[in-house]
């Protein structure tokens, strides 16, 4: 069994206009969908134990196909800082050209700039930003590669598999395959 593709990531927000007007004014990402949940449900399946909790979901949609859902409930939670080396999600990723040009219009927005813009070994540019809650964000610029792991990705990852990744899925001790 494999998975279709990448679907969405999941944040819950702090104000749910705000967020939808942050990523469609920030990163061009259009509000696809709206839906207010029953106060059962929310109770039941988020467990938010209140008198009368809400959950008002939408749904933003990122070019190329993924999308944010984003969730709003009161009462809310304060947000907690989530460390690097804390295991769980640590940050989502958008895919862009031009990463000096990116960096300055997210100044010139306003936007939090938590790194400036840094090549990696690997030939990869990349940098972060938060957005009004705080979330990470990375803007990565994959230059050639984003053309190689689009074509190629699955055969790379057939290859990888068979010879210098291998031994990352060797099953561990105990483990039955």
């Amino acid at each position: 069994m494999r998975v279709r593709s990448f679907s969405h990531v999941g944040l819950t927000v702090s104000d749910f206009n705000k967020a939808v007007q942050f990523y469609w004014e920030v990163f061009g990402c259009p509000l696809v969908g709206v839906a207010d949940t029953p106060p059962e449900r929310v109770r039941a399946f988020f467990g938010v134990d209140a008198p009368a909790p809400s959950c008002k979901i939408g749904w933003i949609r990122v070019s190329g196909g993924g999308v944010l859902e984003i969730f709003h409930f009161e009462p809310r939670q304060v947000a907690a800082p989530i460390p690097w080396n804390r295991v769980g999600l640590t940050h989502f990723s958008f895919n862009v050209t031009n990463l000096p040009r990116w960096h300055d219009y997210l100044a010139s927005k306003g936007v939090e700039i938590v790194s400036p813009p840094e090549r990696s070994p690997r030939g990869h540019s990349f940098f972060f930003v938060r957005d009004f809650d705080g979330n990470l964000i990375e803007l990565m610029d994959l230059g050639y590669m984003y053309h190689v792991l689009g074509w190629l990705g699955a055969l790379g990852g057939w290859l990888f598999r068979r010879g210098m990744y291998k031994e990352y899925y060797a099953p561990a001790a105990g483990q039955i395959r």
